[in-house]
Formats: structure tokens, C-alpha cells, sequence
């Protein structure tokens, strides 16, 4: 039996204090994420998308651009309409920027932070707007829990790593007829007891 190609890897973007800055903005954040979930587009159709003008599309893009979030798409527009692409898969968020000595790095990085946090909520929010619109099988296969644990940091640092394994480990699975991309969103939060 012929080996499985090897997957190409992920490429993620670490966030520094500079980088960060360039990012948090909520036009921003919602730019990339569009861009890394839908591929490249131009300006003016990622401003269609997300309501909003295509000059502050184009002004935003440059800005990412300028920190090497986005870059151009190659083989992609005619004249002079210009299309972008992600230059990464995903960004990993350094928790350190929170603890920065500069204040407008820990602001930038509580924005960013609550943006991340709106859009999940938006995203659960479209779902649950347009639920009758999928099959019986997606409805059944979606899901929206929570629990509470009992954990020391140790042990849910664990349990996050576990998590994003078990979801990695999905990345590569086989597509049919039915395959849709599928949102996957993880929350690990502590909360002190009442008391």
C-alpha cells in the first residue's frame, strides 16, 4: 500500500509587541480571519463581505501588509485590481503581552483578545440565526456544550494540549460530497468560586 503524502505543515505567526499592535484592530482581525477562511480576495470584495468601504478595506489591508500579515496573490487580478492572500495559516497569541510593561501593548492585546472573543460569538450566533438552513445530519453533528472541572493549572494546560492534538489530528481526513468547513472553538477559562 503507497504511503500518505505527508501533510504540509501549518505555518503560524507568534505575535510580538510590535506585530500585535499592527493587528489589533477589529477591521483588521476580521480581514485576516476572512482572508484565511475564504482565500484571497480584493479589497472590495472582502468590503462587500464585511460592510464596510472598500477604502477603509484597502487602507486596513496595506496595514496588515505592513506587519506581513497579508500579502499579494500571486497569479491572481488584472489591471490594476489587486488581490490578497494570508501570508500565514493562524497566529499564536504569547499570553506574556499581557504582562507587558508597556500600556499600549496590553491594551493591544486585551483588544485583540475581546475581538477574538466577539467573533466566536458572532460565528455561534450565525449558526444558531440559520440552523434550519442545514441538513438534520450537520444540526445533529454541531455542537454548543460547556462543563465544569475541578483542575490545577497544570492539569488544564493538559487538557487544552490534548484538545488541539485531538482537533489536528482531524485536519487531514478524508473529503466526500459532504465535507464542509467546520468552525472548531475552544475555551479554557478560569472562574473563582463563589464564596
Amino acid at each position: 500500500m503507497p504511503e500518505k503524502p505527508e501533510a504540509p505543515q501549518l505555518q503560524n505567526r507568534t505575535l510580538d509587541a510590535r506585530s500585535l499592535r499592527g493587528l489589533a484592530h477589529p477591521l483588521r482581525i476580521r480581514l485576516l480571519g476572512a482572508l484565511r477562511q475564504d482565500g484571497p480576495a480584493t479589497a472590495s470584495g472582502l468590503a462587500e463581505r464585511l460592510g464596510e468601504s472598500s477604502g477603509a478595506t484597502s487602507y486596513h489591508l496595506r496595514q496588515l501588509a505592513a506587519h506581513g500579515f497579508v500579502e499579494d496573490a500571486p497569479g491572481r487580478g488584472r489591471g490594476r485590481e489587486r488581490w490578497w492572500q494570508a501570508a500565514h495559516d493562524g497566529t499564536v497569541f504569547d499570553e506574556q503581552l499581557l504582562y507587558d510593561e508597556d500600556p499600549a501593548t496590553r491594551g493591544a492585546a486585551d483588544l485583540f483578545l475581546h475581538e477574538v472573543a466577539t467573533i466566536h460569538t458572532q460565528e455561534v450566533g450565525t449558526f444558531l440565526g440559520n440552523a434550519h438552513t442545514w441538513s438534520p445530519q450537520w444540526r445533529r453533528s454541531s455542537d454548543i456544550s460547556d462543563f465544569t472541572l475541578r483542575l490545577t493549572p497544570e492539569q488544564a494546560a493538559e487538557l487544552v494540549a490534548r484538545m488541539h492534538d485531538l482537533v489536528e489530528s482531524y485536519r487531514d481526513a478524508p473529503q466526500s460530497a459532504d465535507t464542509e468547513t467546520v468552525r472548531v472553538h475552544t475555551h479554557m477559562l478560569p472562574r473563582r468560586s463563589a464564596g
